[in-house]
């Protein structure tokens, strides 16, 4: 088989594009910056996936689409995001379908749920996503769909909760410099809803078991194994071996301050974070272990494996400067001053 993978280069299409180049498959990447780690086997188109007859070149011979472009919450990227998460998604379904490949795998997002009020989240869960880049995921899902049903070509959308493992940085290095620093972390309220998160190796199971099973259809993605966000915070300080403590936050003024502070430019969250960090967050799995999969990683486990990676590549210099958004840190801005007193 011969795979595009768009986004080759972030954190996800990463993985796709080593996990099907490990089997001995042709693997061609697209994205707009080249990772500099990429196996020599692995082709790099160097291209934007708004630039439909260089996307039209890339996908020539190609068996299977698996669609990762997209600008994530901590670019804020305001009306680009439905520039290269809608336009573009719907630019890389059509070139597929011109292109008569055989499936289409597109990789979309649980912020298209924004802050559920009925969980687990099912798969005839209604999206309602509460921010800009949920509501742009959620109409490239939509343009994606509307594009391959009418065409009549495969496809199969994967949404993952929020990914760990290594090389994960982004607000995960800030977390993990703070408590590697014995400061407090803060949750927004007190922390005690479950939450949910999935290791990016358990993702790349699910994900694989599903190219495979040559079944059209949609996939969320989760741990099983998962608590509170306030219990996840405090088993991560108790494996730091740091002083730390998970302090709560007034939910209300904490969102409308952050917010604010988000308008001026002055904090790296994003409205994904700050209106939905908050709030419990679970996936329904049932369609998945159906299938055969098991997630092998719990919250606490993927947590300690990010952290333990993230210190030791810190402590010798080898965290990536520049590399897509997930996989470099992140600059505190104004948070600094809350480290500074925590």
């Amino acid at each position: 088989m011969r795979h595009l993978i768009t986004g080759g280069s972030g954190f996800v299409g990463n993985l796709i594009a080593r996990r099907l180049a490990e089997r001995g498959e042709f693997v061609r990447v697209l994205d707009v910056w080249e990772d500099p780690s990429r196996p020599k086997e692995i082709e790099f188109c160097l291209c934007d996936i708004r630039d439909r007859s260089a996307v039209a070149k890339a996908m020539d011979g190609i068996d299977v689409v698996h669609h990762n472009v997209a600008l994530v919450p901590l670019t804020k990227a305001d009306k680009e995001f439905h520039s290269v998460n809608v336009d573009g998604s719907q630019i890389a379904a059509e070139e597929a379908v011109k292109a008569k490949v055989r499936s289409f795998i597109h990789m979309s997002s649980s912020a298209i749920f924004g802050a559920p009020k009925e969980l687990p989240i099912s798969l005839s869960t209604r999206p309602a996503p509460a921010e800009i880049y949920g509501r742009g995921k959620l109409q490239g899902e939509l343009a994606v769909q509307n594009v391959c049903e009418t065409a009549g070509l495969p496809f199969v959308v994967v949404r993952p909760r929020t990914i760990l493992g290594a090389t994960r940085l982004g607000i995960f290095q800030i977390l993990f410099r703070w408590i590697s620093e014995s400061r407090n972390v803060y949750v927004i309220g007190q922390g005690n809803g479950d939450f949910q998160f999935v290791h990016a190796h358990d993702l790349m199971d699910a994900y694989i078991l599903a190219l495979d099973s040559g079944v059209p259809g949609i996939y969320n993605v989760g741990t099983d194994r998962y608590g509170t966000l306030r219990q996840a915070l405090e088993n991560l300080i108790l494996h730091a071996g740091t002083t730390s403590k998970v302090r709560g936050l007034p939910e209300k003024f904490t969102i409308g301050l952050l917010g604010a502070l988000d308008k001026l430019g002055l904090s790296p969250l994003a409205p994904w974070h700050y209106l939905t960090y908050s709030k419990p967050f679970y996936f329904d799995l049932t369609p998945l272990h159906k299938l055969g999969w098991k997630a092998k990683y719990s919250n606490d486990e993927m947590l300690a494996e990010s952290y333990d990676w993230w210190k030791k590549n810190q402590l010798q210099g080898a965290v990536a400067e520049k590399a897509s958004a997930h996989r470099k840190p992140v600059q505190e801005g104004i948070l600094w001053l809350l480290r500074k007193f925590s």
